[in-house]
């Protein structure tokens, strides 16, 4: 993701952000801009836990960073959801 930049961060982090609450029953709480930030967020955290695993995630496209960022993005919501119980 890093050739894409800020924009690339905001579009794919949003898109992530979105489905990741769709799939985690949470979309109905979030306006866009929480969508965005949980992607971008859920990207680090996906980047992070997938490179402890051995995983390069440098340089792997356009589909595997939302991918990273959608694992996350459901990694982080479920985290939030364990917190607020």
């Amino acid at each position: 993701m890093l050739g894409l930049g800020i924009i690339g961060w905001i579009i794919i982090g949003g898109l992530a952000g979105w489905i990741g609450s769709k799939v985690m029953g949470t979309d109905e709480q979030q306006g866009i801009l929480l969508n965005v930030v949980v992607g971008v967020i859920g990207g680090l955290i996906g980047g992070f836990l997938l490179g402890l695993i051995g995983v390069d995630v440098e340089g792997a496209g356009l589909i595997f960073s939302f991918l990273t960022c959608l694992l996350g993005a459901v990694i982080l919501l479920w985290l939030v959801k364990l917190v607020r119980r």
